[in-house]
């Protein structure tokens, strides 16, 4: 079970971080993606974390503002977000996917992954 946290209403400029508790399953032995919906949009994938957090790759979009890192001792993967904007705002989830998943050829697909939390909003306004 993948349990999403973190979100919330944020001023253009803010920042937020996002977290992914895991349960009941070994997060280490996952790769990690994080995505995003917006209304009347289709999902997005922000970004992809491996196993070990060796390697990372990040959609255009977010590349540059938003970070992920995990923490296997604590069974919890992170987005860090700055500098939002309005289109930002969206319901952000965080998906599982098996180890061997290539975070560069498949980690933002969304089709890459098994396991999805249940989502938190963000909203970005002034």
């Amino acid at each position: 079970q993948l349990v999403e946290s973190g979100g919330g209403a944020v001023q253009p400029g803010g920042s937020l971080r996002l977290s992914c508790q895991a349960s009941g399953v070994r997060l280490e032995d996952y790769v990690i993606g994080w995505f995003r919906q917006a209304p009347g949009k289709e999902r997005e994938g922000l970004s992809c974390i491996n196993s070990f957090g060796h390697s990372t790759n990040y959609a255009r979009s977010v590349k540059g503002r938003f970070t992920t890192s995990r923490d296997n001792t604590k069974n919890t993967a992170f987005l860090q977000m700055n500098g939002l904007q309005p289109e930002d705002t969206a319901v952000y989830y965080c998906a599982s996917a098996h180890y061997y998943t290539d975070c560069a050829s498949e980690g933002l697909m969304a089709t890459s992954y098994d396991y999805w939390g249940q989502g938190t909003q963000v909203a970005v306004s002034s």
